[in-house]
């Protein structure tokens, strides 16, 4: 593992925290794929849902404010919104896709990254 993360927090460990915090804000369909091996950039992806547009924002913000002021961490970059119904956060170590359920389903990143470990996150 990386200690790109700051904080001396590893990839397994973030990705466990953003999930934590997806939860807390009512996210849903919750997957952590493990693509260390697969790419060089990152370890996780955490892929999720809100149920609309605004829930999507309000699961960035909680995942945003919970790393923030609990372990001093802030995204090297977000991109897209909510009104386009992808978020993307970028951890270093994590890579969290926030979507709405239309623009799951037409990007379907859990298919493009198939061959990948994959765990499923209680809610």
């Amino acid at each position: 593992m990386s200690d790109r993360s700051g904080a001396g927090m590893q990839g397994e460990q973030l990705v466990e925290q953003i999930a934590r915090y997806a939860t807390d804000k009512k996210a849903i369909d919750l997957v952590e794929l493990d693509v260390r091996g697969v790419l060089g950039y990152t370890d996780f992806f955490l892929v999720c849902s809100g149920r609309t547009g605004r829930q999507a924002k309000a699961v960035q913000d909680g995942i945003l404010e919970g790393l923030k002021h609990e372990h001093d961490l802030i995204p090297r970059r977000v991109e897209g919104s909510a009104a386009g119904g992808w978020i993307l956060m970028d951890y270093l170590d994590v890579v969290v896709h926030i979507f709405t359920p239309e623009k799951r389903d037409f990007y379907r990143l859990e298919q493009l990254w198939g061959e990948v470990p994959t765990k499923a996150v209680a809610e």
